[in-house]
């Protein structure tokens, strides 16, 4: 005698988020939430208000500012406005939706005060807190999403930000290990390191207080190279102790041009 076959249907008590794949229907669309960029702009500082100015005229739901200093040669500041002085680093958040447009409307502002703007690029989010992507959903249903007839000029080589924590005053000699190794310029920022006795215990150093972040936009054919050299002379294991890391740049855009 033939068993009937039997479908088990299992009610999860709670619902899978959906980032990453599309709508499949108009009401779905609707319903899902917004991908999130993660959008960094490095100007000169005496251009950050400009920029920030420019943020709250586009209702970007909030922006933070930090300063920092360029690391990059002669020939790349012709090239990308980004060289040895003092320099703004803003950060926001903006839907994937916006965020190309949003890195446009820098650039034309910018470029209007005259050339040594800088560079900005935007990184996807993997998660963030619930009650941010409620607000981010909440101004989506008030935008008009503008689409790019003018073409694409955001750069599409891949990119990728290395991100590097050294102990401070090593940053000029790491700069000028990634430099060797292909980089083009970096932009520092001064921290402060905190741990606990877990850091002694699993990574056999001590974590001094006073750090200094080196943020570098590579190309992908130039990252592991990079990271390699830094990490030879640099790594946790040097008088350095860097943590060294990578994440992709999902578009990069000149702001000089």
């Amino acid at each position: 005698m033939a068993k009937e076959k039997s479908s088990l249907k299992v009610k999860l008590p709670f619902q899978v988020p959906f980032f990453r794949e599309e709508a499949k229907s108009a009401a779905q669309s609707k319903t899902a939430p917004p991908l999130l960029k993660f959008c960094v702009v490095i100007v000169n500082w005496d251009k950050v208000q400009l920029v920030s100015k420019l943020l709250q005229e586009k209702e970007v739901l909030f922006h933070f500012i930090s300063k920092g200093r360029g690391t990059a040669t002669s020939n790349i500041l012709d090239i990308l406005g980004v060289g040895a002085e003092d320099k703004g680093v803003v950060i926001c958040l903006e839907t994937a939706a916006l965020a190309p447009e949003l890195l446009r409307a820098i650039r034309e502002e910018l470029h209007t005060h005259g050339p040594g703007a800088g560079i900005a690029f935007a990184v996807a989010l993997s998660a963030i807190n619930t009650v941010i992507l409620r607000g981010f959903k909440k101004k989506r249903g008030n935008v008009k999403i503008l689409t790019n007839e003018g073409g694409n000029d955001m750069e599409t080589i891949k990119n990728d930000l290395i991100i590097s924590v050294v102990n401070q005053g090593y940053s000029d000699e790491f700069m000028t290990t990634a430099r060797e190794a292909g980089a083009r310029g970096g932009t520092v920022l001064s921290a402060r390191g905190l741990a606990n006795k877990n850091a002694v215990k699993f990574l056999g150093v001590s974590v001094q207080e006073e750090k200094e972040i080196i943020i570098i936009l590579a190309k992908r054919d130039k990252k592991e190279a990079i990271m390699q050299a830094v990490s030879r002379t640099h790594g946790i294991a040097s008088k350095a102790e860097g943590v060294i890391f990578s994440l992709p740049v999902d578009s990069a855009l000149g702001l000089s041009s």
